[in-house]
């Protein structure tokens, strides 16, 4: 059986643009980590079990390493009194002056909270501090119904779409 999705590419172009979304600020912390692909990879893991997040579920540890690795990427852990709510990688493009939101999610307990539009108002403008152009990120519609919103609620716009049928497993 065929499942037709719905991939939306979104960007900011100007910090400027960003629709900050303060609350819940004074009860969580943002922080970049130190590579720790054990992190990454549970973050992977929870926060896509429920939205077929797949490509990665095949990587070997030495994959993982190599990836986190990479001086490029940023990983952020979102938590509230040291228990974990989320994560989001920023990966920097220098040559197109460019970073992409490559992940963002947060554990299932904290999803409706508020939390989300904090945390991508951090995601975008820890992108911007690396004097970029834009930041772009991909949705689609197999990701959490109110991802595509809260993405347009902070100021990005949609600059492609593109409709693909993917096998259910």
């Amino acid at each position: 059986m065929m499942i037709h999705v719905e991939r939306n590419f979104l960007e900011l172009r100007d910090l400027k643009n960003l629709k900050v979304n303060l609350a819940n600020k004074s009860n969580f912390l943002v922080k970049k980590i130190k590579p720790d692909f054990q992190l990454n990879k549970f973050f992977y893991k929870q926060v896509g079990k429920k939205y077929r997040w797949i490509d990665r579920l095949s990587w070997t540890d030495e994959f993982w390493i190599k990836y986190i690795s990479n001086q490029n990427l940023e990983t952020y852990v979102i938590s509230e009194n040291d228990e974990l709510v989320g994560f989001f990688e920023l990966l920097y493009n220098p040559e197109l002056k460019e970073t992409e939101i490559s992940y963002f999610g947060l554990l299932e307990e904290y999803i409706g909270k508020g939390i989300g539009g904090y945390a991508l108002s951090v995601a975008i403008t820890k992108s911007f501090e690396k004097n970029i152009k834009r930041v772009w990120l991909h949705t689609c519609t197999l990701d959490h119904p109110n991802a595509l919103k809260n993405y347009k609620a902070r100021g990005m716009t949609v600059f492609r779409k593109e409709n693909i049928n993917i096998l259910d497993n």
